[in-house]
């Protein structure tokens, strides 16, 4: 019996990702597709949509403990998924020639647009099915045009070779596992680069807690009563029952939530001649009874590793990081988020 020949798309093929589409999904991407006009443009967003679907579908199924978001702001490229804290782009295609892959410019360069990984996803629409042939991260997208020197196309598109991608999808199964998201950095808008000089200067101002024992207190933390009875108008009295100095400082969640303030609440005890005890809230403000859902509080340690977090829900009055000690000299961070466009960090030391 003669063997047939194996060619090397063969090879390829068994290598990629196939994932079967149903009905539903065709019937949805249509509905999608016509939300934008001009009918090459439909066709690819027709065509984005069943990537993503595709996608959607792999990441379901390789990593069942994670709960998988559509971004629904990113029409004209198809949606992001968002694993965590994690943006993932399908690269829809109808076939590969030449084995070269077209990326939109403003997916790799725009702040709204660009992600962590792209995935290139190939379209079979007659075979009911996608073959997920590669993936890569945002910095190597970066590296790869600068070191190329890669023009742009005229119709916005880079070209890139699919050998460098890296077809085995498990290893962002990995990058999920093991990294954090600041590890490929993406572009920020004028907006976000505000918030991060903001961020920057509260990191290099240090609140000094032992110097609250002595009556000394940085500009801007306030007492308990005044945030009571002033316009910040703390929602609830507080439920520190320690002894101890207790000061609070108002944080802005930002133009997303209408300026909105929450009250951070820091008080500390003396628990041993050389270690300070530290408990950590977070309260609504503005006479609010309960904080924004989704408002992370972290604690950091000097390293930047997270030690505790906390994340409110839909009625949390206030959420609050488990009660620790330190000794004299220690240092801490402690940021308040709102999804991943807002950070501000406070650090103290003990």
């Amino acid at each position: 019996m003669l063997d047939s020949p194996v060619h090397s798309t063969d090879i390829r093929l068994l290598l990629s990702e196939v994932i079967w589409l149903e009905p539903e999904d065709f019937d949805q991407a249509r509905n999608i597709s016509q939300l934008v006009a001009g009918e090459a443009q439909q066709w690819q967003t027709y065509l984005n949509t069943l990537a993503t679907f595709a996608c959607e579908k792999w990441l379901n199924t390789h990593m069942p403990e994670q709960t998988i978001y559509r971004d629904t702001n990113v029409l004209k490229t198809g949606f992001h998924l968002k694993v965590g804290e994690f943006k993932i782009c399908p690269i829809a295609t109808e076939h590969i020639l030449d084995e070269i892959v077209d990326i939109p410019r403003d997916a790799i360069e725009q702040a709204e647009l660009a992600a962590h990984f792209y995935i290139v996803v190939e379209v079979l629409e007659e075979e009911e099915q996608v073959i997920l042939r590669g993936f890569m991260r945002h910095d190597q997208a970066i590296d790869y045009c600068n070191q190329l020197n890669l023009e742009i196309l005229q119709d916005g598109y880079y070209q890139l070779p699919l050998s460098l991608f890296d077809r085995e999808l498990n290893h962002l199964l990995f990058y999920n596992d093991v990294l954090e998201s600041s590890a490929i950095p993406l572009p920020i808008s004028p907006t976000q680069a505000s918030a991060v000089s903001f961020q920057t200067y509260l990191h290099n101002t240090k609140t000094k807690l032992s110097q609250w024992l002595e009556g000394v207190f940085e500009e801007g933390w306030q007492t308990i009563d005044t945030l009571i009875n002033s316009e910040a108008n703390l929602a609830l009295s507080t439920r520190i029952t320690h002894k101890g100095p207790k000061k609070a400082k108002l944080i802005d969640l930002g133009v997303q939530l209408g300026h909105q303030t929450v009250a951070l609440l820091v008080n500390i005890t003396q628990e041993t001649e050389d270690k300070l005890g530290v408990l950590i809230q977070l309260h609504p403000t503005g006479g609010e009874r309960y904080l924004p859902p989704s408002v992370t509080l972290t604690l950091l340690s000097k390293a930047g590793k997270t030690l505790q977090q906390v994340i409110s829900r839909t009625q949390d009055n206030y959420i609050q990081l488990k009660p620790f000690k330190g000794e004299a000299g220690k240092r801490f961070s402690v940021e308040v988020s709102l999804m991943e466009d807002l950070k501000v960090k406070e650090d103290f030391e003990l």
